[in-house]
């Protein structure tokens, strides 16, 4: 067999060569970023320009960035409109106080302050700085960007409408950068998700040796959302991809990452 194969790709054209090279092999993972997308606005039918941008296959993962998400829901505050008040002047610092307004009204909880850095709570449950309130990308000077109201139904929202222009069967998430404890610079997180498994559960497996896992679950979707963020980027004007390759359909939800309060050992 190995000596027909080696006379195969000995005859072969070269186009064929390409062919068979390029073509993804089982267990191999593609990442392919989504160029050409506009800046997005309110309103805009972010689903339908990802499918005229990118030719989509089931399976595949579409990973959004969350800003394009929370723009095309209109999440965004312009600064001119928001009227700090004492808390937010003597958290800022020199910074500007309308900005900490608006993380201070975004956060469910303030954790840690140290001015004019905040880390919140958000009432999704994740805890991140400033809340998730962001002025980089924002669509104009002076605006801050929020996170999507719900980025689960927002996952889903753009799941349900690329099935219905591609009637492919395919996942969504929608991601952001968060820092993490203990760790210097900051990884894309999946904040929210459609058609697919979250975390991958591996207690009561063994490993070759035989051994028993008891608590190792892998965060598929956090994994994921890394990934798609070597090919993404605040300064390359790429804010989605599309992940191929994978085994990962389900029907998890990004709100189901985070720790539940009864297993958090730092509050």
């Amino acid at each position: 067999m190995r000596l027909l194969e080696f006379a195969r790709r000995v005859t072969e054209r070269p186009e064929e060569t390409a062919a068979r090279q390029s073509a993804p092999r089982p267990g191999e993972l593609r990442i392919i970023p989504v160029v050409g997308l506009p800046e997005i606005r309110e309103g805009d039918d972010l689903a339908g320009l990802v499918a005229e941008a990118v030719g989509l296959e089931d399976g595949d993962v579409v990973v959004l960035a969350q800003k394009v998400v929370s723009k095309s829901e209109g999440r965004v505050v312009r600064l001119a409109e928001v009227d700090p008040s004492d808390r937010a002047r003597e958290v800022a610092g020199d910074e500007d106080p309308r900005r900490v307004e608006v993380i201070l009204r975004e956060a469910a909880r303030v954790v840690r302050v140290r001015p004019p850095l905040v880390i919140a709570e958000t009432r999704h449950g994740f805890i991140c700085a400033s809340a998730g309130v962001d002025a980089s990308n924002a669509p104009e000077p002076d605006m801050v960007v929020l996170l999507p109201d719900d980025p689960d139904e927002s996952a889903e929202r753009i799941r349900t409408r690329l099935h219905d222009l591609t009637g492919r069967e395919d996942a969504v998430l929608v991601t952001d950068s968060f820092g993490r404890p203990w760790r210097q610079g900051t990884i894309d997180v999946a904040l929210g998700a459609a058609g697919l498994e979250v975390m991958r559960d591996l207690r009561g497996t063994r490993d070759g040796v035989g051994y028993e896992l008891h608590a190792t679950v892998i965060a598929t979707a956090d994994e994921i959302a890394s990934a798609a963020e070597l090919v993404m980027g605040m300064l390359d004007g790429i804010p989605a991809a599309v992940v191929r390759g994978l085994e990962v359909a389900g029907d998890g939800r990004a709100r189901d990452l985070v720790i539940p309060e009864e297993r958090d050992l730092f509050r």
